[in-house]
């Protein structure tokens, strides 16, 4: 029976992250990463990385590579392991990292995708979100 550490340690780092506590959110997520590879929980390695991009892009300034690489790496393993929520969640991720760096192109590419898949998912919060980014593209 697994103890589910890593699951416990990824939800705790979100709520770090979601009071501004990001330097704690990053230590937690690490070891919620390290948890998670040790024991082969491939979901929730995908969604420590995604929580990892979002830390990465809120910090002052941005991680830009540490966003991008932790959103990517996610994006893999989300799709690998048919996560479309996941997968969503990083495209949605890349594009405001992209908006946000100047790279309007790119930006857009990633939001569209993310809206249209939380469009085919019925996921009304997500899509609300991912219009919201991609109204600031143009």
């Amino acid at each position: 029976m697994k103890s589910h550490a890593s699951r416990f340690l990824e939800m705790w780092g979100e709520g770090l992250l979601h009071v501004g506590r990001l330097v704690e959110a990053r230590r937690v997520a690490d070891q919620a990463l390290e948890l998670s590879r040790a024991h082969g929980e491939a979901g929730c390695e995908a969604t420590v990385l995604v929580l990892l991009g979002d830390i990465a892009l809120v910090q002052n300034p941005p991680d830009v590579a540490g966003a991008a690489g932790a959103y990517r790496e996610a994006l893999t393993l989300g799709s690998r392991l048919g996560m479309r929520p996941l997968v969503a969640h990083c495209h949605l991720g890349l594009g405001k990292l992209y908006r946000r760096t100047g790279k309007g192109e790119q930006a857009r590419e990633h939001l569209t995708t993310a809206t249209t898949m939380y469009r085919e998912m019925g996921m009304t919060y997500w899509l609300e979100q991912a219009e919201a980014e991609l109204k600031e593209c143009t």
